[in-house]
């Protein structure tokens, strides 16, 4: 590369001197060089794609034969098994890797790495893990994750939008190549639609709570959806721009979201239980919306309720609903151990998770919104992605997108966790 640019140097030069005061002999030269600077540089980016190429080559290479270990959250038994099955057998058929999915919650990964880190060892059973959030920031400030490894990936290059904020942050800390998108997830709510108008907004929400006493409830924190859904009642009431610059201090913090814990305390006495304790999981409180023990429900998984009429669980009087001003959305992603023993085989595995074959049969599949960026893919897949059936009492993917707001830093989110234990709880 180096010769060819000193011999375009060299070329401009001498027509320059040879061209002396004649305007039309100094514009074709122009002209000439223009086509010749932009063919070196179509030259640049073919021969650094090839590169790219060959090093990814490289990893499948490697990989060949691997078992992967995927490390994470198994609690969602229809992902468990699209997981078990269906990726699986993509991995195994189209590049000989054995997923191994290891299903255990994030504090204990993220406590199996700080334990193999103090204790020195060179290797990790952990290959690929699935994090957002303030756990990701927690890995990544504590060097327990590998990269940046992202810009290894040609999916991830040729099919991910590289502009969208949740390439480039998670919970607004900088990602830097250090994870790359698994899913796109959104708080939404559901509920009985045979028990009157859904509530728009935190102020709907009171007045609906006490029409019906005892028959709405949130997670306990810090569950990840009862923590989200106390995030989208202080958006609500405070607003998000303020949360975007705030430092992570708990006076500050306190200061700022005291008018939605005072909310949150009015809200008490008409839940469950007068709020006096809480379902300790998002699927318990599921299961007693199933159960007609409440008429209303939160989720992150935006296609749960069709998923669940489908499966029986919930009949087809739940209807999926939003609050006015928005709900927050979020990615979930999947990192790489710093020590991984199968680290090309986790690289592989992650730029197949980004393949148009996989994202689209999660989203038939599992109703999971895709990380792909629509305008980077061929117009036949496109059209394969507008024809999935979403199924009953859910929101065109389109509405959401619209109505979606962004997460909080990950530094605040256990400062209003600590609050809330101290302001709201029980009280």
């Amino acid at each position: 590369m180096k010769k060819r640019f000193l011999a375009l140097a060299l070329s401009m030069s001498m027509a320059l001197l040879a061209c002396g005061g004649q305007k039309a002999s100094t514009e074709t030269t122009a002209a000439e060089s223009k086509a010749e600077s932009a063919t070196a540089k179509e030259t640049a980016a073919e021969e650094s794609k090839a590169e790219g190429s060959a090093d990814f080559d490289a990893l499948v290479a490697e990989a060949k034969g691997q078992t992967v270990n995927f490390y994470g959250w198994g609690g969602d038994d229809r992902l468990n098994q699209w997981l078990d099955g269906y990726y699986a057998e993509y991995l195994k058929k189209n590049y000989d890797i054995t997923l191994n999915r290891v299903p255990m919650g994030i504090e204990d990964i993220l406590a199996q790495l700080s334990a193999e880190k103090e204790a020195g060892a060179k290797e990790s059973d952990i290959d690929m893990i699935w994090i957002n959030g303030e756990n990701f920031k927690t890995a990544k400030e504590s060097d327990f994750l590998y990269g940046p490894f992202t810009q290894n990936l040609p999916n991830f290059k040729n099919l991910v939008n590289q502009d969208d904020p949740e390439t480039n942050k998670d919970f607004a800390y900088p990602i830097e190549g250090y994870e790359a998108p698994y899913g796109k997830a959104q708080m939404v709510f559901y509920g009985d639609k045979t028990k009157g108008d859904f509530p728009k907004n935190t102020e709907e929400l009171l007045a609906y709570a006490k029409a019906h006493p005892g028959q709405i409830t949130y997670p306990a924190l810090p569950d990840f959806t009862g923590s989200a859904f106390v995030r989208n009642v202080i958006y609500d009431i405070v607003g998000v721009e303020p949360f975007q610059t705030v430092k992570e201090d708990k006076e500050a913090v306190k200061e700022l979201v005291q008018p939605a814990m005072d909310y949150l305390k009015e809200l008490n006495p008409y839940l469950w239980k007068e709020g006096k304790t809480y379902p300790e999981k998002e699927p318990t409180m599921r299961n007693m919306v199933a159960d007609g023990e409440l008429i209303m429900g939160m989720t992150y998984s935006a296609y749960l309720v069709s998923n669940s009429i489908a499966d029986g669980s919930f009949s087809n009087n739940m209807q999926t609903f939003i609050w006015d001003k928005g709900t927050i959305g979020n990615t979930n992603y999947i990192a790489i151990s710093k020590n991984a023993k199968h680290n090309a085989a986790a690289q592989v595995a992650i730029n197949a998770m980004l393949s148009e074959d996989v994202q689209l049969n999660r989203y038939e599949t599992l109703k999971t919104i895709p990380v792909l960026d629509n305008s980077k893919l061929s117009k036949e897949v496109q059209e394969k992605f507008a024809k999935v059936d979403l199924g009953e009492g859910v929101l065109e993917q389109s509405v959401l997108l619209d109505k979606r707001l962004p997460e909080m830093p990950a530094g605040l989110v256990p400062i209003i966790e600590e609050i809330w234990q101290e302001e709201v709880a029980g009280k």
